[in-house]
């Protein structure tokens, strides 16, 4: 049988709900596994006759998860009933800041008692979601939090290109500060374990430097390369693992979309994040490493600026239930 995915609808505000019902017409999702939505039935209807979407919603209890997705076309929603009719589209809204917290704490639920496989999230307003109440930088550290799991990683991946972020939602100085050799092996570990899981048998693994030119030793930064980074990779080669670095940024990611690299280990945000977007936002997945549970997510963000419009590109999210399915299959 298929395994069940838990497809959590995000901020009803953006643009969760028309990606879900736009991807869940597509029939090969229902070929690879068994998608439920965890959100609201009432939003998804309002979705579909916006995006005239050929797809039926279909309430069901939370119990019904394990027997969920089997039909092509019937979009199976545990509707938690959170969201008025007349939530506006594209705005702040603390209500819809604590829903889309509630739709995720139902599936990690569930994922961790095992009546579904894997989940895969629409996007949520980090705004929103402190204005309902939960204190949280985004999905990953609020994942991490509703599963008990201890230190995670997020991998990007696009059809080119595979990058773990050493850090990710803090500022730059703070970044820099907080990067040390053990946290550095440990992202690298977290990285060649997922793609060694997902069949990779000797990944390729490319570590950027911090500083322009991977400091050209010595010559740019505080010789953070050289006492953060360095006796990571060196820790990471005794274990007879392919590792490579600290390299330029622009060096390693030019030679990682070329098909050098299975992976790039980026130091902080936006130097994972720029190359990614350039390289195929609308097929970008997120997956987080280190959960007791399988999770990936869209690349995009809520897009306030086009919700309610039915314009919104649903490509990532059917890339992402995808990736889902083949995790959820490879780990079974």
């Amino acid at each position: 049988m298929n395994p069940v995915i838990a497809i959590t609808m995000g901020d009803a505000a953006g643009i969760g709900p028309e990606v879900i019902v736009k991807a869940l017409s597509h029939p090969e999702v229902y070929e690879e596994c068994c998608p439920v939505v965890i959100g609201d039935a009432g939003r998804l209807r309002q979705a579909q006759a916006i995006t005239a979407s050929p797809v039926k919603i279909h309430p069901i209890a939370s119990e019904s998860v394990a027997h969920a997705g089997l039909h092509n076309g019937v979009v199976d929603c545990v509707d938690l009933a959170l969201i008025p009719h007349d939530l506006p589209w594209g705005k702040i809204s603390p209500l819809a800041g604590d829903a889309a917290f509630r739709y995720l704490e139902l599936a990690a639920q569930l994922a961790v008692q095992g009546s579904v496989q894997a989940i895969c999230t629409a996007p949520l307003n980090k705004e929103a979601l402190h204005a309902g109440g939960h204190a949280f930088p985004g999905h990953t550290e609020l994942l991490a939090s509703l599963t008990n799991a201890g230190e995670v990683s997020m991998m990007l991946s696009t059809p080119r290109l595979r990058v773990v972020h050493v850090t990710t939602h803090i500022g730059l100085v703070d970044a820099i500060e907080k990067i040390e050799p053990g946290l550095v092996e440990r992202t690298i570990t977290r990285a060649h374990t997922a793609l060694v899981r997902s069949g990779i048998a000797n990944p390729r693994i490319g570590v950027c430097g911090i500083n322009p030119h991977a400091g050209e030793n010595g010559l740019f930064g505080r010789g953070e390369e050289a006492s953060k980074i360095a006796p990571a990779i060196e820790a990471c080669q005794r274990r007879g693992w392919n590792v490579v670095g600290p390299m330029p940024a622009d060096t390693l990611f030019f030679l990682a979309q070329r098909g050098d690299f299975d992976v790039v280990i980026a130091m902080y945000h936006d130097q994972g994040h720029g190359p990614i977007k350039v390289l195929g936002l609308e097929l970008g997945v997120n997956i987080t490493l280190g959960l007791p549970v399988i999770r990936t997510s869209v690349d995009h963000g809520t897009a306030f600026d086009i919700a309610g419009t039915g314009k919104a590109d649903e490509r990532s999210l059917v890339e992402a239930i995808h990736q889902a399915a083949q995790l959820a299959e490879y780990t079974a």
